[in-house]
């Protein structure tokens, strides 16, 4: 089974030189230098932060962190969640019309906005050490009026470039008069990657939906809701690794450790299979990767060979079809065949319909 790549070689090679040659300057350093976190936050981090006991006046809920490389930096995507309810939305202000103008439409969307706080300390052996970085983060989400669901909970993203090293995390989500503040705490290890000389290694492995590919990076911490920004792509992820039975396997990583030929291109071979409990139900070919950042989509599509009897005659047809519904694992075993270093990872996810 011959398998296509989410991005050409050019477009690879493009998203490493960005990583690499001027990784996240963002510009938020110069644009918000008179921001600091306010102290009624500061004490409320202070309150909670050596038992890591969360504050709920804004319930939400840190449900994954994620890394990628950005430069000899790592890339930190927080990943949580709150219900529409908690984060405060309402229709927009209405601003007075003059009797002689006409009427303006009623609005159709309903908005909530509130600031997000992010505060790293250095980790030390569990206690909360030097302060690294504080952060300030504008939150303004829209919602359709019509659909508008209370009780649903929104997926809510936003990342920073730290250098590697052990961090506490203090996360707080605010009314904008800071009536109300609800705080998280997350610890959080990014790996340095020169460290990794005599093993290959990967960040996290993303299960997508959607990878878009932007024109520009983005340079100013944001909040997303479904989707975290790296470099000049847009991911949104599938944190439930949940699929349909048509859907194929996208996936998304980066590995450490490899080496590179003269030319400056890796020589990657990654071999993907698919198992349900001990039954290898799909093999796939043996794909070759000239960069470290790996971007796949592998579909869901097993061969099955089915028997027909004639009289007493039997014949075999070999046929492509999907998955049925139940969980499986995908196993994937990488091979840089310049330093012959290996690394095998695997991960569950579910087949629903």
């Amino acid at each position: 089974m011959k398998l296509k790549a989410f991005f050409t070689t050019a477009l690879i090679s493009g998203i490493i030189l960005c990583l690499f040659s001027a990784p996240f300057s963002f510009a938020q350093e110069e644009q918000r230098t008179t921001v600091i976190i306010p102290p009624q936050v500061k004490t409320a981090f202070q309150e909670g932060m050596q038992s890591r006991e969360a504050r709920v006046d804004i319930p939400f809920q840190i449900t994954n962190s994620l890394y990628l490389p950005a430069g000899q930096n790592m890339h930190a995507v927080i990943i949580f969640k709150a219900k529409n309810i908690d984060l405060g939305f309402a229709p927009p202000a209405v601003v007075p019309q003059a009797e002689t103008q006409e009427e303006q439409p009623a609005p159709t969307n309903l908005i909530a906005q509130n600031y997000v706080f992010l505060q790293f300390n250095k980790l030390e052996t569990q206690t909360p050490g030097e302060l690294v970085k504080e952060l300030y983060i504008p939150m303004r989400i829209e919602e359709e009026s019509a659909s508008y669901d209370p009780e649903q909970e929104g997926t809510y993203t936003t990342g920073y470039p730290l250098p590697p090293g052990s961090y506490l995390l203090s996360m707080a989500v605010t009314s904008q008069d800071f009536q109300k503040i609800g705080t998280q705490y997350l610890e959080i290890t990014l790996p340095d990657p020169l460290s990794f000389t005599d093993t290959i290694e990967t960040t996290p492995i993303i299960f997508a939906k959607n990878i878009k590919q932007v024109a520009t990076p983005e340079t100013t911490t944001n909040i997303h809701e479904d989707f975290f920004a790296y470099s000049i792509l847009q991911i949104e992820p599938n944190l439930e690794r949940i699929f349909a039975r048509q859907d194929n396997l996208d996936i998304f990583f980066f590995i450490f450790g490899t080496e590179a030929n003269p030319q400056g291109q890796s020589d990657i071979e990654v071999h993907y299979e698919v198992y349900k409990g001990e039954e290898l139900v799909i093999n796939y070919a043996v794909q070759k990767y000239e960069s470290p950042l790996v971007s796949q989509p592998l579909p869901m599509k097993k061969t099955v060979i089915v028997r027909t009897t004639k009289g007493t005659e039997t014949s075999e047809t070999r046929e492509q079809r999907n998955l049925e519904a139940g969980s499986y694992t995908l196993s994937i075993t990488i091979k840089d065949n310049i330093s012959t270093k290996t690394v095998k990872k695997t991960l569950d996810f579910e087949v629903r319909g």
